[in-house]
């Protein structure tokens, strides 16, 4: 890029006499966004509900590494947030399926550039990990 930020340059971008600190009410606004989404698991949730409905199991087979209680946790979390939306499908057995609200589809641009972001310098992430 051809722009440097003030972290590239280590400066700061405002005057010694100004007040710097964030708006208050955008610093809530973010938190509380980044308190929806935060998780070990919620991306990989949403982003795995995507593509539309999916039953629990197929949830869970699809996020490797996830215990059917984190899932079960994370998921009630996102429903919490209005971002999932649980139908029961049949009660015997019982099937359920979750998928993404309005809200949460929302976030598909936010999606995009994440993994954008992911292709064009995940690989620089991976080697510096291995070397340290």
């Amino acid at each position: 890029m051809d722009f440097e930020t003030s972290m590239e340059n280590l400066t700061s971008p405002c005057e010694e006499d100004c007040d710097c600190s964030p708006d208050p009410a955008v610093l809530a606004d973010f938190k509380q966004a980044i308190h929806a989404l935060g998780g070990k698991w919620k991306l990989e949730i949403l982003f795995a509900l995507m593509n539309g409905a999916v039953r629990f199991g197929a949830l869970r087979r699809s996020i490797g590494g996830i215990t059917q209680h984190m899932l079960t946790t994370q998921l009630r979390e996102l429903q919490r947030d209005g971002l999932v939306s649980r139908t029961v499908l049949a009660s015997r057995p019982l099937q359920i399926a979750y998928e993404l609200t309005d809200a949460a589809y929302g976030l598909l641009p936010a999606f995009k550039e994440i993994l954008s972001w992911s292709r064009l310098y995940g690989d620089a992430r991976l080697a510096a990990s291995q070397e340290a």
